[in-house]
């Protein structure tokens, strides 16, 4: 198996809100060879992007000059994140004149953007920059007989020709990665449907809605678990219910479980080393 570096970008919501998504994913990419590399890192960029593009991008652009100035390409787990890295290098490349004034500001830094960097979400690291192929040899505990519905997230897949995820229409890369795991992914209407977290603070009620019809198109199609590979995403269908004036929740029983927990297990990693707790509605423990 080929030795990877990143510079690691959690985001700002995974180490407040999800630890466990930081604890998995190093843990399953150190198992697989992967060198995650820290860096103090900003905001990607993303609360501002409707309000100041500029502001947003630089924000980004930040991060990808540090991670140019280490030499290494940039991976995330956070779709949302990523999403926003990826505009932001779009927008860097498309306008001159918005480089121009990136750059102004970096070089107060010693700081520079460079077109060179890539970025990763983690999915794509599985999947393509290791592979399945040499994943499957480290497959020690396969999750046969386990049905998971696999959530994309809008963030990683549209507008396509700025994210160059997978296909933005008839995406599987993630229903691969499922596979490789020895579970099964079931074909759901829902997939590629926003889980509601943007409009939360918002339109709550919207947003709960948009999630249980969700889960419960998952749960019509048989899956026992449904999969996440976004903080926000694992935040809105994993999160409590915190507001005693609010409709009382129905995940339909379904838990929502982060795809690099699922692989980990797979894996034969301990689950206290995946940040799997021993709730009733967990499978994997």
């Amino acid at each position: 198996m080929k030795r990877l570096r990143y510079l690691y970008f959690p985001g700002c919501k995974m180490g407040p809100f999800l630890p466990d998504y930081d604890r998995a994913t190093r843990a399953v990419t150190a198992a697989l060879g992967v060198e995650l590399v820290d860096c103090e890192l900003n905001c990607c960029g993303y609360p501002v992007r409707d309000q100041d593009l500029a502001a947003s991008v630089l924000a980004a652009a930040r991060n990808l000059a540090l991670a140019a100035r280490e030499g290494l390409d940039l991976m995330t787990p956070c779709q949302c994140c990523y999403g926003q890295l990826r505009h932001a290098d779009y927008w860097l490349r498309q306008r001159e004149d918005l480089a121009c004034y990136v750059n102004g500001v970096l070089k107060a830094e010693g700081l520079v953007w460079s077109a060179a960097v890539g970025i990763y979400h983690l999915l794509q690291v599985l999947a393509v920059e290791i592979g399945l192929e040499a994943i499957r040899p480290a497959i020690r505990q396969p999750l046969a007989g386990l049905d998971v519905a696999a959530h994309y997230g809008c963030h990683a897949l549209r507008p396509g020709h700025v994210m160059q995820f997978d296909n933005p229409l008839a995406p599987t890369l993630f229903e691969n990665l499922v596979a490789v795991t020895g579970a099964s992914a079931v074909d759901w209407p829902l997939r590629l449907e926003c889980c509601g977290y943007p409009l939360r603070g918002k339109n709550d009620r919207l947003a709960r809605r948009l999630m249980q019809r969700k889960t419960e198109d998952a749960r019509q199609a048989g899956a026992q678990v449904l999969a996440t590979a976004c903080t926000y995403c694992q935040m809105q269908f994993g999160a409590a219910d915190d507001n005693p004036d609010a409709e009382p929740l129905d995940r339909s029983d379904l838990p929502a479980i982060l795809y690099i927990q699922l692989l980990g297990r797979a894996m034969g990693l301990p689950a206290t080393e995946l940040g799997l707790g021993d709730g009733p509605l967990n499978p994997l423990v």
